[in-house]
């Protein structure tokens, strides 16, 4: 992949400047995404339909990896999140996903995916794609799951991003 191809990243902002960071970069040109989520707040003489930022304190933004320091330096942005020590990259599909869930639907909770010890969880990437298996054990990243389909026990350290629910 070469440096002039852009990548969606995700930004730390100060807390509830989620808006304002995304205006400030979209003013300078960069592409940005601060997912809203529509919310019916009710006062006693109305009720109106705000918006909410869909993830406190993270704003995405398209950009290179010349125009990092450039975003950095936007007021309100902490910092790039990161994962295992280089900027967190977020995957297009999962920016469409986003977009096409909060055009569908009012009223959106995002909660962090817990996943415990005995849970059943299915594999979502990679070379064990849609294969089912029990979690042993959960460390800080990975988690080590017992594929048990083949009348063997196969246990792999998997990364947890690439685990989901098995429940139906």
């Amino acid at each position: 992949m070469s440096s002039l191809s852009k990548k969606w990243l995700a930004v730390y902002t100060r807390p509830r400047w989620e808006k304002k960071v995304n205006q400030l970069l979209q003013e300078k040109g960069t592409e940005s995404y601060c997912p809203l989520n529509k919310i019916r707040r009710k006062w006693s003489d109305r009720v109106k339909v705000i918006e909410e930022p869909l993830f406190k304190s993270y704003v995405f933004v398209k950009i290179s990896d010349e125009e990092r320091t450039q975003v950095r330096m936007t007021p309100g942005i902490v910092n790039f999140v990161y994962w295992n020590g280089k900027p967190a990259v977020i995957k297009e599909k999962e920016i469409a996903t986003i977009r096409r869930f909060l055009d569908d639907y009012e009223h959106v909770e995002a909660e962090p995916m817990n996943i415990k010890i005995n849970e059943r969880v299915k594999i979502t990437t990679g070379p064990l794609m849609d294969q089912e298996g029990k979690v042993l054990s959960v460390r800080h990243k990975t988690a080590q799951v017992a594929i048990d389909s083949l009348g063997y026990m196969l246990v792999a350290y998997i990364d947890r991003s690439k685990l989901t629910s098995a429940r139906t």
